[in-house]
C-alpha cells in the first residue's frame, strides 16, 4: 500500500477512535487503581449490568455486554476470585448459568460511580457543551451504521 494511502486514512475518524478507545481504556484502569478499586473498565462494565438485575444468564450477559462468550467466561472467572460476582445454575435449566453481583461488587460499584464522574469531569475538561453534543450525535450515527451494516451483511462472512 502506497504511503500516501496510509496518511489519508489518518483524516478519517477510524484511527482517531481507536486511539482515543485504547488511551480511555487505559486512563480509566489507572484511576480505577488510583483510585484503590482493583476494577477494570471491563469488569465494571458487567458489575453495571448486574447491578440493576438479581441475577442474569451468562450468555444474556455476554450479549447485553457486546462481549463473546469465550472472553465474558474468562472475565466472570477472575471477577469471581475477587468476589465480585458469584455463579450458580438456573434451577429450571442446569445447563443455565446465572451471574449475581455479590455484597463486594455492589461496595465497588457504589465506590467506583464518584471516580466515574470525576474522571468525565477530567475528559470533558475545556470541551464546549455544543461540540459535545454534535459529538455524541456523531457516535450515535457511527453506532447506527455499524448496526446497519451488521444487518446486511451476508450470514456466511
Amino acid at each position: 500500500m502506497e504511503e500516501n494511502s496510509f496518511s489519508e486514512l489518518d483524516k478519517t475518524i477510524l484511527p482517531w477512535l481507536g486511539r482515543t478507545m485504547k488511551a480511555l481504556d487505559h486512563f480509566l484502569n489507572d484511576q480505577f487503581e488510583s483510585h484503590g478499586l482493583n476494577l477494570t473498565k471491563a469488569q465494571f462494565v458487567v458489575l453495571k449490568v448486574l447491578s440493576h438485575q438479581s441475577s442474569i444468564a451468562q450468555n444474556n450477559l455476554a450479549f447485553i455486554t457486546n462481549r463473546d462468550k469465550t472472553s465474558l467466561t474468562r472475565l466472570i472467572d477472575t471477577m469471581e476470585k475477587k468476589g465480585l460476582v458469584i455463579r450458580s445454575s438456573d434451577p429450571n435449566d442446569k445447563r443455565i448459568k446465572l451471574v449475581s453481583i455479590t455484597t463486594e461488587g455492589k461496595s465497588s460499584v457504589k465506590t467506583a460511580i464518584p471516580m466515574l464522574h470525576e474522571t468525565i469531569k477530567k475528559i470533558q475538561t475545556d470541551i464546549d457543551p455544543a461540540d459535545l453534543q454534535t459529538t455524541i450525535e456523531v457516535f450515535k450515527k457511527i453506532s447506527k451504521n455499524i448496526n446497519a451494516d451488521e444487518l446486511t451483511a451476508p450470514i456466511n462472512q
